[in-house]
Parts: structure tokens; sequence; C-alpha cells
């Protein structure tokens, strides 16, 4: 249904965007936008151009003369996902926002950022601190990330169980639609009922209604103190219990609460040769909390330990400075680069479930694990119910028998997943990874409401073909 670039239309591009900012007929350099994070080779497809534009003029320029000869369009942050949103399956033009990269306008009396899509997340929070200001929607890749991919997929991390994820501070957008129509949703208003809330269908659509071209992102006062707990226990079971606990008879609501099962803690703590000592341990928790003073935090973090050593904790560690912070989350962020040394082969899953659902989950997986006899460490944000579950390629199967093992173990994941009540993605999205799991988990007619809104907007299905459904 689509048609090949011609080096005639590959002109015109190039007078809308300049010679220099289009990539065409260079394998190797086209090979860069061929993949996102996903380490599998076989969900990588390689681009016929890649353009990058610098307006959203251009960008509607672009998406017009696309419609026009049935050229499909995919559009690309930083390339940084993990369900290969970004990836174009059918050839076609990727479009970067490599180039959007400013910051627009800071707020200060509104408490609002106003950016461009291709401005790395973590340059927000460097820009605005010094106004006692910071961006809330913490996904974990801060450092590399693109603001524009974080609201095209809605990304979650750490801090949503206090926090929440992208979508809550993403108050108005600048759009360019599948037609090449520019419109404008929302603004530096918080509240806006003045008809459908398309700001927040455009949120999580992973560049299948529309490309962003500006963002609108509210901001919050900066807090002025942080401590992180890490929580040792004997089992997974005793971890998970004291998640509620903390909210309710605590009544503290932390930045995150982070779990790891013995397998993600264990190769990492031994990968980084970490003396904490673990051997014992079954489950850790990482539980982060901030505020105004020292002092509200020294109260909460000694209600919580308390807590946690009522209700079965082995250990807590404390950690009130900026280095034993950095030593207790290294582990966290270790786990993958852990398991590489491995094997390079992941499959990094994304699921939710309720929070008290966890430990059967976690039980559920083990069974699979063992049927299948593929290592699947667990971890993730307890606080929200988000578990990493990752299979891990032995070293001693053949990729073969590895992508047969793996479509099965995944299908049981899932299936186990909609059981509990819960969701096969909590952050990182469907894309065409996960795109033919769907209908494990959705009825039927919500498929086809996504569907009918994909055809309304996108009439010639020229924006980011191949994900979702």
């Amino acid at each position: 249904m689509y048609n090949k670039l011609t080096n005639e239309i590959v002109e015109e591009l190039k007078k809308i965007v300049g010679a220099n900012n289009v990539i065409y007929d260079d394998p190797d350099a086209l090979e860069a936008y061929s993949h996102d994070e996903v380490a599998e080779k076989h969900y990588a497809h390689m681009p016929e151009a890649v353009l990058k534009p610098s307006s959203a003029e251009e960008i509607a320029q672009i998406v017009r003369l696309a419609n026009k000869y049935k050229i499909p369009i995919t559009p690309r942050g930083a390339g940084s996902g993990l369900s290969g949103g970004a990836v174009p399956v059918y050839g076609g033009i990727v479009l970067s926002v490599e180039r959007m990269n400013r910051i627009l306008e800071i707020d200060k009396e509104n408490l609002v950022v106003v950016v461009e899509p291709g401005v790395v997340t973590n340059e927000i929070n460097n820009a605005v601190k010094e106004y006692g200001l910071f961006y809330a929607g913490y996904p974990m890749s801060v450092e590399t990330c693109y603001i524009g991919g974080n609201v095209a997929e809605n990304a979650g991390g750490g801090r949503a169980v206090k926090y929440g994820v992208t979508g809550r501070y993403v108050i108005g957008l600048e759009v360019v639609t599948p037609i090449g129509d520019i419109v404008h949703l929302g603004g530096k208003v918080i509240k806006d009922v003045t008809g459908y809330d398309l700001i927040h269908l455009m949120v999580g659509s992973e560049g299948t209604l529309g490309i962003f071209t500006k963002i609108y992102l509210k901001l919050m006062p900066l807090p002025q103190a942080k401590v992180d707990l890490l929580v040792l226990f004997h089992d997974i079971d005793t971890a998970i219990k004291v998640v509620p606990k903390i909210m309710t008879f605590g009544r503290i609501i932390p930045t995150s609460i982070e779990f790891m099962d013995d397998l993600s803690f264990k190769a990492a703590c031994k990968y980084l040769n970490e003396k904490i000592p673990f051997e014992e341990a079954g489950a850790m928790l990482l539980i982060e909390l901030d505020g105004n003073n020292k002092a509200e935090l020294e109260e909460q973090y000694e209600i919580i330990g308390n807590l946690c050593m009522e209700n079965g904790a082995i250990e807590v560690y404390v950690a009130d400075n900026a280095t034993t912070s950095e030593r207790i989350w290294r582990i966290r962020r270790n786990i993958a680069e852990a398991w590489k040394q491995f094997s390079p082969h992941q499959s990094l899953e994304d699921v939710v479930v309720p929070i008290s659902e966890i430990p059967t989950f976690l039980k559920k997986i083990r069974e699979i694990s063992n049927k299948y006899r593929i290592p699947i460490p667990c971890y993730g944000h307890a606080g929200d119910g988000n578990i990493h579950a990752t299979p891990i390629k032995p070293p001693e199967l053949s990729m073969e028998e590895w992508h047969e093992k793996l479509e099965k173990l995944l299908e049981e994941m899932y299936v186990v997943v909609k059981e509990l009540g819960g969701v096969i993605s909590g952050e990182h999205g469907i894309g065409h990874k996960r795109k033919k799991y769907l209908p494990l988990v959705l009825e039927p007619a919500h498929i086809e409401m996504m569907r009918a809104i994909k055809k309304a907007l996108d009439p010639n299905l020229i924006l980011n073909p191949g994900k979702i459904i």
C-alpha cells in the first residue's frame, strides 16, 4: 500500500529541510536509525531516508508530501525506546527531531516550561533548578532520552508512586497531524474541559496520531532534601506486603519504592563487587523519600524503617548523602548490565499488576522460567506494580531455539498478567514488539475503538504504521 522513495521525491524533501539534513542512499548512516534499544536484531528495519527538520512548518510540509506520494513516516526521538516504536517497519522516512532541541521558555510565574521534542529530558531539570523548580515526570533514562519520546510513550519510572508519569505534567502540545495540519492543544492553563481531552489522546500514542513540535510541561517546587533506604528481606512475599503498609499505617508516600528479586540484586552486587551482605536475602526494596528539610525526612525514614523491621526485614540501610545514595542506586541501575555478562540477549518486559498480586505474579514467573529453562530476573517499581520481568537467553541455546521459546514464554507471561488484572506495558509501550500480543489482554471492541481513531486521524495510514494495532 506504500510507495518507495524516488530521487525526485528526495529532491523535494531536500528543498524543505536542506540537503545537509537528509540521509539517503547511505546504508551505513541509515543503519543507526533502523533500530531502538531492543536487542533482538529481527525487530530492526532500514529506512529509505532520514530527515532532520527544524520547525513545525517543515514537518507539516513533509507530512503533506508523504500523503501525496503514499510514503510512510516514522517519528523518532533519541531511539532509546524498548518497544520498536521508532523503527520504520515499512521503510520510508524516519523523521528525527534531533535538531529541535531548544528550551523555548521557562515561565516562573506560571510554573511552566515550554520545550521542543528533541530536548534531552535531564536538560530540563538542569535548566530550571536555579529557579527552585523541577520537572517531576522522571523516566529512568533521563540522561539519554528525549522529552518528545517520553510524551509519545507516556514514560514512567522510579518516581511514579509519588509524582506519577509523564502525562500528568503535559498541559499543552503543538502537534502536526497525520495529514499535515498544525494544531495547538492546551497551553499554560491547569484546567481545561473545552471539548475532548485531545492532549491525553496524543500522550502515549507512540507517534501514530501526531508529531509533537512543542510541549508545555508543568513544573513543581524542587525538594530540598532526599534520603534512600535499602531494605533486605528473606522472601518476596514479605517484601511486597510492606509496601501498602508504608502508605497506610505509615501515612507516607515515598518518592519511589523499587523492587529487586534475588536473581536481580545478586547478579548486580556481584557485578559491582558490592559488599552488602546480601547472601541470605530473597528480595530487596529500595525506598526513596524527598521533602523540604532533613528533619522531616529523618522522622519519615525512621517510621518506614521500623515498619519494615516489624514486618520481617533483615536489615535497613540508610543513605542520606550523595555518595551512599549512589552506592545503593547503582545496584538497581546495573541489573541489566550485570546479566549481559551472562548473555547479551534479553527481552526487557514491562508488565503491570495490582501491587497485591506481585507475589503471585513472581511465583508464576518462576514456574514459567523453570518450564522453559530460561532465567527471568524480575525487578521494577513495586510502588505502582510495574515489574520488569526479563527473560535472558542461556548461552547454550541457538538463536532459533531462543526465539521459538521466547515467543511461547511471553504469551504465557501475558496471559498470567491478564488473569491477575494487569496490563502488558506500563511505560515502554506496545510498538511493534508487543503488537501481536495485544488481543490477549484487550477486548476486540477496545482494539476497534483504537483502530477507528487511527483511521479517522490518519486516513492514509502514513504515520508510524505497523505499531500498536
